[in-house]
């Protein structure tokens, strides 16, 4: 094939296939939950199929696009499957994906106002809907779209320490649980605080916070010199869905002058619940929250939320004013959102919210996570009615934890660890779902997680029948 240095194609190459990708989503939607969830392959199978040296000249476009829908987009587990139950399913929306096609078609630079000031503009308005319904303020309030809760929790911690010790944290103190998502982790380590700055605070056995040890340490560090900063509380954990009790956690944060961040990415938007404002109680007294479009609000990866309850702490812990930025600084109701956050280049992230929330409105949504909530609950009791089953942890926020337990075998602790990490690997050995385990008060348990709006009860039950089946057999 010849070189082609402007990389083009004619308007008929463009359309045509065009066409192919936009049928090759449209099938994908239409048709997944036909297909097995699980996908396994080794390092050495992929290897012999991609790996190669980089040509030096091109192929087919068409060749390059019918491999890569056969070998790339097959050789992946569907995540938006009814029967994908595991860490937290990505159920997405055709709309939104459009969108972010749209999105990329265009390249937009969603960093600063000059550049695109509707991508901006519509930033704006989609974090400021978020700020209403999380009731911050949102004349005072902002955000800033991420590429998930990662960055978010880390963009938040980085502004809280900002906020709460300028330029010296030597002897800052933050607090989290161990159930506080590992992302937090990861975030506190890359902004440079030391182990002996981190305060893990053991869980109750409903694996919400313990504010007696979580008083009791911020006392001692008081007391042994040492700065209490950050508090991260969860709405939502990925174990089991749990929220803390965010009401006395802030009372907390206000009396010792402590940054109060809670992790919503995953429980955030239960808030469009029928009983969300209840279940999230004390959410809007939070300095920051991460919440994740890309899990709960149904829009496809990458997209995570950081929420303030004062956009000018963004803006005076980011901003940097590099020479060659200096012609397009605009009025202060201009934002550029490489000031309110660490990445300068930005991809438009804000337009497939804005698509799917005007096209199916906020009611839709609403439904959607009100039948997620409902459904884990509808498990819960099946599997209370049943000697095989016990359930660990019950259904909270659309996450429910359980074992194999038949109560005749009266087996032991070790013999049902080892029987339901079994049934896990049967289960996906067998493709039929993805159901893995997880670890909750030292039991390996099995975990789901069903925020995905087209899985149906049936599809519960007949996972549920096939894990019966394997155990019964691995008992044998």
């Amino acid at each position: 094939m010849q070189s082609n240095p402007t990389f083009t194609l004619s308007e008929e190459e463009m359309r045509a296939y065009g066409y192919k990708v936009v049928d090759t989503i449209v099938n994908h939607f239409k048709n997944q939950h036909k297909k097995d969830p699980v996908f396994n392959a080794s390092r050495q199978e992929m290897d012999s199929l991609f790996l190669e040296q980089a040509p030096e000249e091109g192929k087919d476009s068409k060749e390059v696009l019918d491999f890569v829908i056969e070998n790339v987009l097959e050789a992946t587990d569907i995540l938006s499957h009814p029967k994908s139950y595991s860490f937290v399913p990505g159920p997405s929306n055709y709309i939104s994906a459009m969108s972010d096609t749209l999105a990329t078609g265009f390249n937009i630079f969603s960093g600063g106002w000059v550049n695109a000031p509707a991508a901006a503009e519509l930033e704006i308005v989609t974090i400021n809907w978020l700020l209403k319904l999380f009731k911050f303020p949102t004349k005072k309030g902002g955000g800033i779209f991420t590429s998930g809760g990662s960055m978010a929790n880390l963009t938040a911690l980085v502004t809280a320490r900002r906020q709460k010790c300028g330029d010296d944290f030597s002897k800052a103190v933050i607090y989290l649980t161990d159930q506080t998502h590992s992302s937090n982790i990861k975030a506190i380590r890359t902004i440079g605080f030391r182990k002996e700055q981190i305060r893990i605070i053991p869980t109750d056995i409903e694996f919400k916070v313990s504010l007696n040890k979580l008083k009791n340490a911020i006392a001692k560090d008081k007391l042994e010199g040492l700065q209490p900063f950050c508090l991260i509380g969860t709405a939502g954990a990925t174990n089991t869905g749990t929220v803390d009790p965010l009401v006395e956690m802030s009372k907390i944060c206000k009396q010792e002058n402590i940054w109060f961040h809670i992790d919503a990415a995953y429980g955030g938007a239960a808030i469009l619940a029928k009983n969300g404002h209840q279940l999230l109680k004390g959410i809007q007294k939070a300095d920051s929250i991460t919440v994740d479009p890309h899990k709960w609000f149904f829009q496809p990866y990458e997209m995570g939320c950081l929420l303030v309850r004062n956009h000018k702490w963004l803006s005076k812990t980011f901003t940097e004013k590099p020479e060659y930025l200096r012609d397009i600084e605009g009025n202060t109701s201009e934002i550029n959102f490489y000031d309110h956050g660490i990445q300068l280049t930005r991809r438009f992230r804000a337009l497939k919210f804005y698509m799917s929330i005007k096209t199916f409105g906020l009611q839709s949504f609403r439904e959607a996570i009100d039948y997620s909530i409902e459904l884990a609950e509808k498990t819960e009791t099946f599997l209370r009615k049943s000697a095989n089953w016990e359930i660990v942890s019950p259904a909270t926020l659309g996450i429910i934890n359980f074992r194999y337990n038949p109560i005749v075998k009266n087996l032991s602790e070790k013999a049902l660890d080892d029987l339901n990490q079994k049934i896990s690997q049967e289960i996906i050995n067998s493709k039929e779902a993805m159901l893995v385990t997880t670890v909750l008060q030292k039991q390996i348990v099995l975990r789901m997680c069903l925020i995905n709006p087209r899985t149906t009860f049936d599809d519960v039950q007949q996972t549920l029948e096939k894990c019966e089946t394997f155990g019964r057999k691995l008992m044998e």
